[in-house]
Order: structure tokens, then sequence, then C-alpha cells
């Protein structure tokens, strides 16, 4: 696993097109620094529950709030910072070995997910302790 830091999140900004009658936002080729090979999304979470909770060896991937707001809590094993999504057009990409966790989801939020690869179970920490150790 490559060792990234908080300092490699970024914020992306997602090229939006405005319009009287409605915005309109693409994400194509060109627009994330991966080729997209997975698309999930997270809705009707409930306000006191919490997503995430892991950590990928060799998968990066982008957030959008598509609607609402919710909070990313970021982990290095070092620093911890914690971003709020809540703009369609804002994408936050969380390169490999940095854990997250989702929170204090707004009513209706909707969580895009897109991801530099397929689902492989392999591919997660899911144990915080094992995630700490992964970094020394």
């Amino acid at each position: 696993m490559i060792n990234k830091t908080i300092k490699d999140i970024e914020i992306i900004d997602i090229p939006k097109i405005n319009d009287p009658r409605g915005n309109l936002s693409v994400i194509e080729k060109n627009t994330l620094p991966f080729e997209i090979k997975r698309v999930y999304y997270l809705y009707d979470v409930p306000s006191d529950a919490y997503r995430g909770g892991h950590a990928h060896k060799e998968q990066q991937a982008v957030l959008i709030a598509l609607s609402g707001s919710f909070d990313v809590k970021l982990d290095d094993g070092v620093n911890v910072t914690t971003i709020m999504l809540n703009k369609p057009n804002k994408g936050l990409l969380i390169p490999v070995g940095i854990w997250r966790e989702l929170d204090n989801f707004s009513s209706g939020s909707i969580c895009l997910v897109l991801a530099s690869d397929v689902f492989d179970e392999k591919e997660y920490i899911r144990d915080y302790k094992a995630f700490i150790l992964s970094k020394s």
C-alpha cells in the first residue's frame, strides 16, 4: 500500500454549466485522475448512522454530495480532518491508504462514489488497528 497523507486529499471542481432551467455538471474522462470502474451511491442513511469505516490498499475514490450534506472524517494514521460535502459540483478525492468515515447525513442526502476499481473485499482494510499497523 502506498502511504498517502491528508495532504494528498483534494477537492475536485466538477464542471458546472449554469442555466436558468437548472444547472448541469459533467464528469468526463479527464475530470478525474483515474478511470472510473465502479459507481455506487448511498441514500436514505439515517442521520444518526455512519458509513465507511475502512481504507483501501490500492483503490482511489471520489465522493460527491449529489443532494444534501454529510461529513467525511479522513485519517492518514497520524492526522485527522473532517470535510463537509454539500455541493454537487465538488468531488472529494480520497487517495489510497486513507481511512474514511461518513456521518452527519442530512435528510434526503445522496453520496455518489466514483471508484478506480471494481469491488474486491481483499482490497479493503476494515479494522482500524490493522490500518494503523499497515502505516508503520
